[in-house]
């Protein structure tokens, strides 16, 4: 495990056990007995057992696994609201378990919100009420809270509906309502059990966009709850899969897709879609013909008609990105029917190196050229064909 300050969650051993034969169950449990033979023979549910990760701040760490998995329960004892059976959680450094009541409320108002799959908002309060709510609770004045709330609805695509009723709202709309609210308070940490999983697919792929946009923005740490693969390779930076109450693989999605291990994990797997897990860094290419605006057309052509291609890519002095000169017009330039500065196409699509495959399909299929991949400062880092997409989800 990474030991650094930049981890600012950290779960040891962590067990939770229900019932009220603890200590023989513990024992049997040390000595291979599963779940289902300890409930059998003493009527306690093993629900965590011994479960240890770490969650590096600006992280998404996602806990997927099946029903009964016990995936909820440790995500419930990350803000207590279920005390674990043994085991330690440390918040940067700190074990929460040692907690008084003042630390321990000031660590659930101030360093941790959850976001619950059933909302969990307020009829009676209209969208502006919910989301300032915990602002409310901590004693923040009303024009301080409001203007918090606002700033923070206006993120999450809700604007304009500040005094609508909760009634009123779509599930998609709840749900960012529900995420408004952990976020109003400013969290370190925001654990989030199954939010999507009432919504319907397509509301389901937009909250998750919502989700990886707001975490880039603010750079929160998020611990998030899942049941679906898929789900959990796209938003995950790690990913950890639960069978029986403890961890069977923890890994980056890429790592994990690669090398599962065991045959639960790769069954797992296999029912992923693969364009959720790999990202255009995966299957970006080196672009064969690059050329400098001061270049001239007759460059151009040498380049295009030596590596077999019919446009190139027009980059300045630090690599940057200015566009694509094709075949047709590096001729037209040359014949003196256009200047190079008009020949070069300059609206041309681009992502980034951690753009999911999955998220290319759309406009990979009717792109007129290879996509650029360019980093933040738009610097040409290599280049995606239509086939490299499509090929790459077989």
């Amino acid at each position: 495990m990474k030991n650094n300050e930049n981890i600012v969650l950290e779960v040891k051993n962590l067990s939770k056990l229900f019932g009220k034969n603890k200590v023989p169950a513990f024992e049997m449990m040390k000595k291979g007995s599963d779940k289902k033979e300890v409930a059998k023979k003493l009527g306690v549910t093993v629900a965590v057992n011994d479960v240890s990760f770490q969650v590096e701040r600006g992280k998404i760490f996602v806990l997927i696994g099946l029903s009964g998995s016990g995936k909820s329960t440790v995500v419930r004892c990350l803000n207590l609201l279920q005390k674990p059976t043994s085991g330690d959680i440390l918040f940067e450094g700190k074990s929460i378990l040692s907690f008084d009541k003042k630390e321990l409320l000031e660590y659930r108002r101030h360093k941790v919100s959850m976001v619950f799959q059933s909302f969990g908002l307020m009829s009676h309060r209209n969208v502006l009420e919910n989301v300032a709510y915990g602002l409310e609770v901590r004693g923040t004045k009303k024009a301080e809270r409001e203007e918090r709330a606002r700033e923070i609805i206006q993120m999450v695509g809700l604007e304009g509906w500040e005094e609508m009723n909760i009634s009123q709202l779509s599930g998609g709309m709840r749900q960012r309502v529900g995420i408004a609210r952990a976020l109003a308070n400013d969290p370190d940490i925001l654990l989030m059990d199954e939010p999507f999983s009432a919504l319907d697919p397509l509301v389901r792929q937009d909250m998750q966009f919502e989700l990886l946009s707001i975490q880039k923005k603010l750079n929160k740490t998020v611990v998030f709850i899942t049941h679906d693969i898929n789900e959990a390779f796209k938003l995950g930076d790690m990913v950890a899969i639960m069978k029986d109450g403890k961890i069977i693989q923890m890994d980056t999605p890429e790592n994990m897709a690669a090398n599962p291990v065991n045959e639960y994990v790769e069954n797992f797997i296999n029912s992923a879609d693969k364009g959720q897990i790999y990202s255009v860094k995966h299957i970006m290419q080196t672009p064969s013909c690059m050329m400098r605006t001061k270049d001239g057309a007759n460059h151009a052509l040498k380049l295009m008609r030596d590596n077999s291609v019919s446009s190139a890519y027009v980059v300045g002095d630090k690599l940057e990105l200015i566009g694509i000169l094709t075949l047709d017009d590096a001729m037209k330039v040359r014949a003196g029917e256009m200047p190079m500065q008009e020949a070069i196409v300059r609206d041309i699509l681009t992502t980034s190196e951690d753009t999911l495959i999955s998220d290319l399909l759309a406009v990979a299929a009717s792109a007129k050229y290879p996509i650029a991949v360019v980093d933040e400062e738009n610097h040409l880092k290599g280049i995606v064909s239509k086939a490299a997409v499509l090929s790459s989800l077989v």
